[in-house]
C-alpha cells in the first residue's frame, strides 16, 4: 500500500478554493511577513466558513504538521478572533490568500489592526501604570543592591513600555519575533527606531538604570500630550526616583 503523502499548503488551498462554503482563507506568521521565513517556517493559515454552512473542511480541524498548521472557523468566530486577545498581532499583519465577500476579510483584518479611541485611550493608562510599577521596582532595587531583581524589573518594564507605545498609536503589540520586522516598515510616531531598539535591548539585558531614566523622561513626555498625566500624577513623590537625577 503506498504511504499518503502529508497534505501540503498548495494542496490544501486548491481544495479550500473549490468549496463553496469558504468565505475566506487568511494567512499568518512568518509567510506573511516579508523577509522572515526560514526552512524552519510552516504555514499558518485561517480558514473561514460561512456562519451555518456544512461542508466536509472540517475534517480538517486541528490539522498540524511540520509545513501546514490549519485553523477552521466560523465567519462569527473570525470576526471575535484577538477582540482582545494575543491573535490580534498575527491576524493584523495576516495576508489575504481568499476573499469571497467583496473585500470583506480585508475589512474584518483591518478592523483588528487599529484599536478604536476608547479602547487605545484606556489600555494605554493600564499600561502605563504597569510600565511604571516595573520601572519603579527596578531603579529602587538598583538603589539598594538587589542587582538581579532590577534586571528582571528591567525587563518586565520593557514588555509593558511596547505595549504602551503601541497602544498610543493604536496599534496592537508585534510579537517579539516581528518587533524589528514592524518598526523597521511602521515606525512608531515621534520614536527612532534605531534608539528605540538600542535602548530595548540595553534595558531588558543590563537593567541600565541611568538609560531608564532617560527613556522615562521621553515616555513622561509623550504619555503627558496623550492626556495620562493622571497616572503619573498618581504616583506622587516617587516619580522623583524615576525622572533622570
Amino acid at each position: 500500500m503506498p504511504t499518503q503523502q502529508p497534505l501540503t499548503y498548495h494542496a490544501f488551498v486548491e481544495i479550500a478554493v473549490a468549496d463553496p462554503a469558504v468565505s475566506g482563507l487568511v494567512l499568518k506568521g512568518s509567510h506573511a511577513h516579508d523577509g522572515m521565513i526560514t526552512e524552519h517556517s510552516d504555514y499558518d493559515l485561517c480558514v473561514v466558513l460561512a456562519d451555518g454552512a456544512a461542508t466536509d473542511l472540517t475534517r480538517f480541524t486541528g490539522h498540524r504538521t511540520p509545513e501546514l498548521d490549519l485553523v477552521i472557523l466560523s465567519l462569527a468566530e473570525f470576526r471575535a478572533a484577538g477582540m482582545p486577545g494575543f491573535e490580534r498581532y498575527a491576524l493584523a499583519r495576516a495576508r489575504v490568500v481568499l476573499d469571497r465577500l467583496d473585500g470583506g476579510i480585508a475589512h474584518i483584518l483591518a478592523a483588528k489592526a487599529r484599536l478604536d479611541a476608547d479602547e487605545a485611550f484606556r489600555n494605554s493608562g493600564q499600561w502605563l501604570d504597569a510600565y511604571a510599577n516595573s520601572l519603579y521596582r527596578s531603579i529602587k532595587n538598583d538603589r539598594d543592591g538587589h542587582a538581579l531583581a532590577a534586571r528582571l524589573d528591567a525587563a518586565d518594564s520593557i514588555r509593558f513600555l511596547l505595549e504602551l507605545l503601541f497602544a498610543l498609536d493604536r496599534r496592537p503589540r508585534p510579537y517579539n519575533k516581528y518587533l524589528e520586522w514592524e518598526l523597521a516598515r511602521y515606525p512608531l510616531p515621534g520614536w527612532d527606531t534605531g534608539m528605540l531598539l538600542d535602548a530595548v535591548y540595553r534595558i531588558s539585558g543590563m537593567g541600565d538604570t541611568p538609560l531608564q531614566r532617560r527613556l522615562f523622561a521621553r515616555v513622561e513626555a509623550a504619555v503627558r500630550r496623550s492626556g495620562h498625566g493622571a497616572v503619573l500624577d498618581a504616583w506622587g513623590e516617587d516619580l522623583d526616583l524615576m525622572r533622570p537625577q
